[in-house]
């Protein structure tokens, strides 16, 4: 009876707890965010406390100061940098004529209506690709579209300027106070578990710093490959930047974000040779577009990827694949870019919880490292062993004396 009513009360436990973090859904993404630019900006704050000038040392609370304005002015640089290119871009779409893109691929449409027409001959009246075309291509390039894209940016910004608030100051306690998360966390953790829990969350702080550096550095580098393909095939150079800018950002979405991003990079293309013909330059354009992509996609694939999944999260591509797939049925777009992370804190806690399951065993076996529980288990026994041995020698010493007396 008494367990019976033990587990319901931890049932109602966890469902009150997940409530509470669904009711207050805004506050958790500013505390991961902030664990996130604190796990980034860690290094940062270590190389500034290194620093010493005679007899001073760098403080912390400046240290972690300094690191903040690093990370948020290298935001602000970036938004910098990218905001006029991207509104140039917005202008230049708003200037075309949505006829004269009918227009440039009308024999093409004509081609394929004839196909489908030659396949099934009774829709032949009910099917218009050409007037379908036009009306889409009128709905996005519409200025009431841009502008209501404008005033719903316009209306998100207060949102934004509470949650950049919140999450620097968050974010600056977290780097000033660098067990300061980890307490957060161990203070609702029975102690028996503590330990476990310790192991864990330092090898997940050391697992996702390589992964989210090694994402920034991964998105960094496609967007010069980009950048510098899209120029030589012709591009300008400032809209061979925005290009690289999208495909870079959407490649933080494993397998499908490089190719949406192309179809993007592509759309911009077409749109800024509207007034070139067709079938001599606009249709080479899109394949040296390809190229350049499908180039870009393949160095990733063969360097950065090895280098971010297998040295950072320690996982077999096969895996990364499924549980991509898996969280992108269940969470969309969101779930794709937040699967790896979770799915190595879920790994990581399932060896120190339940290592003695052969299943957990094989997925976690690349995971082995100093903080694995087989050898925290070993060094344990060792200790003991080590303080019972002690113990005999002292009593050894000791019994001779007593005899004597």
């Amino acid at each position: 009876m008494k367990a019976t009513l033990r587990n319901f009360l931890i049932f109602f436990g966890v469902l009150i707890l997940l409530a509470a973090v669904w009711y207050f859904r805004n506050i958790v993404v500013y505390i991961l965010v902030s664990g996130v630019l604190s796990i980034m900006g860690r290094p940062l704050v270590d190389l500034f406390c290194r620093i010493r000038i005679w007899k001073w040392k760098f403080p912390r609370v400046l240290a972690a100061l300094f690191a903040l304005i690093i990370i948020w002015g290298s935001i602000l640089l970036f938004l910098y940098i990218f905001i006029p290119l991207v509104t140039k871009q917005i202008n230049h779409f708003t200037g075309i004529d949505s006829e004269k893109i009918v227009r440039l691929i009308e024999g093409p449409l004509e081609k394929i209506e004839k196909l489908f027409v030659s396949l099934n001959p009774s829709i032949s009246d009910t099917l218009s690709l050409k007037a379908y075309i036009a009306s889409k291509v009128s709905e996005v390039l519409s200025i009431d579209m841009i502008q209501d894209f404008i005033g719903s940016i316009i209306g998100v910004l207060g949102n934004v300027v509470v949650a950049i608030f919140s999450i620097s100051f968050i974010t600056f306690f977290f780097l000033k106070d660098q067990h300061l998360f980890f307490e957060s966390i161990l203070m609702w953790i029975p102690d028996r578990y503590v330990d476990n829990v310790t192991r864990a969350l330092n090898s997940i702080k050391k697992l996702l710093t390589r992964y989210f550096i090694g994402i920034v550095i991964q998105s960094t580098c496609i967007m010069i490959l980009i950048d510098i393909g899209m120029t030589i095939i012709g591009i300008e150079f400032h809209q061979a930047l925005v290009m690289g800018l999208i495909i870079g950002i959407l490649n933080v979405i494993p397998y499908v974000g490089p190719w949406l991003g192309l179809f993007i990079a592509i759309i911009m293309g077409v749109a800024s040779h509207i007034n070139q013909d067709f079938n001599t330059v606009v249709i080479p354009l899109v394949y040296y577009m390809i190229i350049v992509e499908a180039v870009t996609h393949t160095i990733d694939n063969v360097v950065f990827q090895p280098v971010i999944f297998s040295s950072s999260v320690k996982a077999h591509p096969l895996e990364i694949f499924v549980v991509v797939l898996a969280a992108g049925f269940a969470a969309g777009v969101p779930g794709m870019i937040l699967g790896i992370p979770t799915y190595t804190v879920l790994r990581v806690f399932a060896r120190e919880f339940f290592y003695g399951f052969k299943a957990v065993q094989k997925i976690t076996s690349s995971l082995s490292d100093e903080n694995s529980p087989e050898k925290s288990r070993i060094s344990n026994v060792l200790i003991e062993e080590s303080k019972r041995l002690t113990t005999r020698k002292r009593s050894g010493k000791k019994s001779p004396g007593k005899a004597e007396e």
